[in-house]
């Protein structure tokens, strides 16, 4: 008999890697200058984080799904390269601002996730509410954060701010893990909700692409202010779009404002 959810479960792994690889042109970029310039690396600390939830979510511990598991030890794995890059190329404050922000990070889900196994023994339900809720809530945040783009695509009328591929695979990554959610058992609210909202943002950006694509673009300002605005909004993007349980990669180039 056919297991529909492991297909999907199979084709999100392949959707979502394609998000988390998004950002490798930006990193390309960073060591041919040998210099992150004003890229930001806050974009990668959060899309790490939210990895490190989603695969606690799919262990044993909580409830095990083992494709769940893959696609986010992969996007872990990803995520740390991408750190180690920025790290090694990034100067000054650059770097001063990701290593306060990666390290709390990392002790916070660190004491999280303690605090959730040992004060809630041997009941998964409730680790699959802390941890669910945990997951569902920065799903949600990666997956609204391409709003502020899409603002700017209206105002502006140029789409050259959102790429139709990452569009595109971030609709295709949140129906996908959307579908997945429904099947079995019973329905993962904590899965459903931040893909199914993953879905409806990239129908938004796919629309938007199709109406503002042959638009005559307005440039209000100087085009370098537009470029430094979006860039600052995709710095705040938790890419990403990622997740792998839907989750996406970054192809967040966020950059800074010095």
């Amino acid at each position: 008999m056919v297991n529909f959810k492991v297909i999907l479960g199979i084709v999100g792994n392949v959707t979502a890697i394609c998000l988390f690889a998004s950002p490798i042109p930006t990193f390309i970029d960073i060591v041919k200058r040998r210099s992150v310039e004003d890229y930001s690396g806050i974009p990668y600390v959060c899309t790490l984080l939210n990895c490190l939830l989603w695969v606690v979510y799919g262990l044993p511990v909580v409830e095990y799904q083992l494709l769940v598991v893959t696609i986010n030890v992969a996007g872990c794995a990803i995520e740390i390269v991408y750190l180690a890059l920025y790290l090694v190329y990034a100067r000054g404050y650059s770097r001063t601002k990701v290593i306060k922000v990666l390290v709390p990070v990392v002790l916070g889900f660190v004491l999280v996730t303690l605090l959730a196994l040992l004060l809630i023994p041997h009941d998964h339900q409730k680790r699959k509410l802390v941890i669910g809720t945990l997951c569902a809530i920065f799903a949600v945040g990666m997956y609204i954060s391409p709003l502020t783009v899409m603002g700017m695509v209206i105002r502006t009328r140029s789409v050259e701010y959102m790429p139709f591929l990452l569009s595109l695979f971030n609709f295709i990554n949140g129906l996908v893990w959307f579908g997945y959610a429904f099947l079995g058992k019973q329905t993962d609210i904590f899965i459903a909700i931040p893909n199914g909202l993953g879905a409806l943002s990239g129908v938004c950006q796919l629309a938007l692409y199709a109406f503002y694509r042959n638009a005559t673009p307005i440039r209000p300002g100087d085009k370098g202010d537009i470029v430094k605005s979006v860039n600052r909004l995709n710095a705040n993007s938790v890419f990403l779009e990622l997740e792998k349980t839907g989750s996406l990669g970054p192809k967040h180039q966020g950059r800074e404002d010095h």
